[in-house]
C-alpha cells in the first residue's frame, strides 16, 4: 500500500461517518438551514417589496411636492401683483391729495396775498389822504391868514360844488 492508496477498510469507514453525517445533519441542521434561507428569502422579497413602495410612495410625495411649490410661485406672484397695484393706487392717491392739498395752499397763499396787498394800498391811500390833508392844511393856514382869502376861497369852493 502506498501513501496515496486508501484501503478498503479507510473507505468503508469515511463512507460510513459521511453517511452519518448526512443522517444527522438532514434530521436536525437542514430544516432550520433551510427554513432560515426561506425566511430571509422572503425577508429579502419584503423588503424589495416595500422598497418599491416607498420609491411609488417619495416619487408620489415628490410630485405633490413640485405641485405645491408651483401652486405656491403662482399664489407669490398674485399676491406680489396685487401689492404692486395697491402700492401704485396708494402712491397715485397720496400724489393727488398732495397735489390738492398743494393747490389749496396756493390758491390760500395767494388771497392772502391778495388780501394784504389791498390792506396795504388802503392803509397807503388813507396815509396819503391824512398826508395830503396836512398838507392842505398847512397850505391853507399859510394863504388864508386873512379873512378876504377865506371869504375868497369859501366862494370858489361853493360855486364848483354847484356846478357839480
Amino acid at each position: 500500500m502506498g501513501i496515496i492508496e486508501p484501503g478498503i477498510g479507510l473507505l468503508f469507514w469515511m463512507t460510513l461517518t459521511f453517511v452519518i453525517l448526512l443522517f444527522l445533519l438532514a434530521k436536525f441542521a437542514w430544516k432550520p438551514i433551510v427554513n432560515a434561507i426561506n425566511d430571509r428569502e422572503t425577508s429579502i422579497v419584503d423588503a424589495l417589496n416595500q422598497a418599491t413602495l416607498a420609491r411609488k410612495e417619495m416619487e408620489t410625495l415628490k410630485e405633490d411636492n413640485e405641485r405645491i411649490i408651483r401652486e405656491a410661485k403662482i399664489e407669490r406672484d398674485a399676491i406680489l401683483k396685487e401689492a404692486r397695484e395697491i402700492k401704485d393706487r396708494i402712491v397715485g392717491e397720496a400724489k393727488d391729495a398732495a397735489k390738492a392739498e398743494g393747490d389749496k395752499m396756493i390758491e390760500a397763499a395767494k388771497q392772502t396775498i391778495n388780501a394784504e396787498k389791498n390792506a396795504a394800498m388802503a392803509d397807503i391811500k388813507t396815509q396819503i389822504g391824512t398826508l395830503s390833508v396836512n398838507i392842505a392844511e398847512s397850505i391853507l393856514k399859510q394863504k388864508l391868514d386873512n379873512s378876504e382869502a377865506q371869504n375868497e376861497l369859501v366862494q370858489n369852493y361853493l360855486n364848483k360844488s354847484n356846478l357839480n
